[in-house]
């Protein structure tokens, strides 16, 4: 058998098998490197732990990709969603979704330096990784240089799962304290769906006005979703393109 094709069921403790040493997750990553280890093994080695055997790791990991659809399936679940599991606790549930967070944040800085931002497409793809699977509404600034590229990127406000509303305060303090030149705002919508709210629209308004009184341009305000949820087909809305700024 192929060491890196290993079917998970050959773990399974009512088969009667035991792994020898050679073949545990941890020794196949040690031997053959990252690339050698299937998902569900990499899952196993996270769950192995306090007394947990690795076919019972093994068994619980393929349990939970099965769940999720995918391993990539499980950036958007929050702890409780772990512990939907038997054998899967609170705190091991909250370490799991750590991990889950530290991934996303690991595809966020991996970006290319001083993107270049001047289009609601690009700047729809920028936040692509950032705000996947995420269940409440984030709002985002991007303060950008007289170039329009971005010098820093500020997550202002997380809201609840209908709601994440931010004062022009909070939005412009950065972009003052970054000497920007100019700003674009972001924020999700957990539903999919991009269309702006009456909320989004009347806080466009706003940071609208209080960009022309303290003289840093507003861009535009991008709504992200999803593809599959906007009747446009985007997944994304644009204040500037819809022709509200």
């Amino acid at each position: 058998m192929n060491q890196s094709t290993l079917d998970v069921s050959d773990y399974a403790p009512e088969h009667g098998f035991t792994m020898a040493v050679g073949e545990r997750p941890q020794q196949r990553l040690e031997k053959f490197g990252t690339a050698a280890v299937s998902d569900t093994e990499l899952l196993a080695m996270i769950l192995q732990g306090n007394g947990t055997r690795t076919e019972q790791a093994v068994n619980l990991a393929s349990r939970l990709i099965a769940e999720a659809g995918s391993i990539a399936g499980l950036i958007s679940w929050v702890p409780s969603d772990y512990r939907r599991l038997k054998g899967i606790g609170r705190i091991k549930g909250l370490q799991l979704a750590a991990i889950a967070e530290i991934a996303r944040r690991m595809m966020t800085s991996q970006r290319a330096p001083a993107p270049l931002l001047n289009r609601s497409d690009l700047i729809a793809a920028h936040f692509a990784s950032t705000a996947a699977g995420l269940q409440v509404e984030k709002f985002w600034v991007l303060c950008l240089n007289r170039k329009n590229r971005l010098i820093k990127q500020v997550e202002v406000t997380s809201g609840t799962a209908t709601s994440a509303l931010a004062h022009p305060r909070e939005v412009y303090r950065e972009a003052i304290r970054q000497a920007a030149t100019g700003i674009v705002c972001v924020h999700n919508h957990p539903s999919g769906d991009p269309a702006p709210s009456s909320a989004d629209i009347q806080l466009t308004r706003i940071l609208r006005e209080a960009a022309r009184t303290i003289e840093i341009e507003l861009l535009d305000h991008v709504v992200v979703g999803i593809a599959a949820a906007d009747p446009t087909g985007l997944g994304y809305y644009s204040f500037r393109t819809a022709g509200l700024l």
